[in-house]
């Protein structure tokens, strides 16, 4: 009797996986099919009103797409796409991993493992409104910080602040399943301009002892207020909190860097400290972009428009924010932008991501961002000087 091949094998895993509720996510990858934007697929178990299904989200260059689907109707698709338009699939179970490698002549080896824990934390499997979050509202950090009651219920005028750490939570810990971290020793995180601490903590808490995590603030009473309230709940040694500006203050060591509504070109300043660390991966939501405004020549068929002071406002953060993303890929990594909250619950509402990819200077991309640069009269930026990075070729 012939023995089950290796694609047989790991679709017999994943379907007792799915059946025993013990899945914890699947990933797909070296997509090889009509779509060129599509990247990755991440599948993982929410439980809806309807019941246990599987949430398929569908990563694109430059969106993501999510779909939910029963049980038995995702692992029919899933038996379609393992070996066929993805080469490889990697299960994670509580206790198992299972790696499956796709040559393109259809042959195949499949890769078990053991563990006693997963590397980084997974989203909660909850998705319906009301139900568990990453950071639990009970957590008594929160409650010191002045975000949650002694009930776990947000305080008044808090509840947006609350929705924003869940989410913060949620797109990290996607994030960094992504990014190629070091999985050897404890991850080196730094959170630039971190404020009263709200998301630095949630960071810590997110990664539970598995990151030393610091946070940079200028202000001293805020460093004092963090640090005791990150004492008085356990976080310390592993949460710390310095007095220090973004752009001075030393940064030895770096895996992933964060700076959250950093205004103006502190943002810049940030991504820069990280780049120079050679963090694997950067997470950004800038403020106030208020440096290439003056700068910025209307081209004459945008001029009439571009009369309102509001489009120019909007006008200057899209390009901005455009070309940071565009000199993070000349410096070698892979972004993402995206909304970070709905604007319901903040303003300051973008994200850019960045996850280290290749090498630096590309010649094509540094042509494509003096190209956008010149269409906007861009003479300077503050990233772009950091970055040694000349608008004018040659100079």
């Amino acid at each position: 009797m012939p023995q089950p091949s290796a694609r047989d094998r790991f679709l017999d895993l994943l379907r007792a996986a799915v059946r025993a509720g013990a899945l914890v996510k699947l990933t797909l990858g070296k997509y090889r099919s009509a779509d060129a934007s599509l990247e990755n697929l991440f599948v993982r178990p929410v439980e809806l009103k309807a019941g246990p299904h599987l949430a398929f989200l569908w990563r694109h260059a430059t969106r993501d797409v999510t779909k939910n689907h029963a049980p038995d109707a995702a692992l029919a698709e899933l038996e379609r796409l393992v070996g066929g338009d993805f080469l490889d699939a990697h299960l994670f179970t509580p206790t198992q991993t299972a790696q499956l490698e796709t040559k393109a002549d259809g042959s195949a080896r499949l890769k078990t493992g053991q563990v006693t824990d997963l590397p980084y934390p997974k989203p909660s499997a909850t998705h319906d409104r009301g139900k568990s979050h990453l950071i639990p509202a009970t957590a008594p950090w929160l409650r010191a910080l002045g975000v949650t009651n002694d009930r776990g219920q947000p305080r008044e005028g808090q509840a947006d602040k609350f929705r924003q750490i869940q989410k913060f939570a949620e797109l990290l810990s996607h994030l960094l399943e992504e990014a190629n971290l070091p999985a050897d020793r404890p991850l080196q995180v730094v959170d630039m301009g971190a404020g009263k601490g709200y998301l630095t903590f949630a960071v810590a808490a997110l990664l539970d002892g598995r990151a030393q995590v610091r946070g940079i603030e200028a202000r001293p009473e805020l460093v004092a207020l963090c640090n005791r309230i990150a004492a008085d709940h356990g976080f310390a040694p592993r949460l710390t909190f310095a007095a220090g500006q973004i752009a001075d203050t030393p940064l030895p060591a770096c895996d992933v860097l964060i700076a959250l509504h950093a205004c103006d070109t502190a943002t810049d300043d940030a991504l820069a400290r990280g780049l120079a660390a050679g963090a694997q991966l950067l997470v950004v939501a800038p403020c106030c972009q208020k440096e290439l405004r003056p700068q910025l020549t209307a081209p004459a068929v945008l001029a009439d428009a571009l009369r309102h002071g509001i489009f120019q406002e909007r006008q200057a953060e899209f390009v901005t924010d455009a070309l940071r993303a565009q000199l993070l890929e000349w410096a070698g990594y892979r972004t993402k932008v995206f909304e970070f909250i709905s604007t319901e619950h903040t303003a300051k509402n973008l994200m850019i991501a960045a996850l280290k990819a290749g090498a630096p200077g590309d010649s094509d991309r540094a042509a494509r961002v003096r190209e956008f640069a010149g269409f906007y009269g861009i003479r300077n930026h503050a990233l772009a000087r950091h970055l040694g990075f000349a608008f004018s070729a040659g100079t």
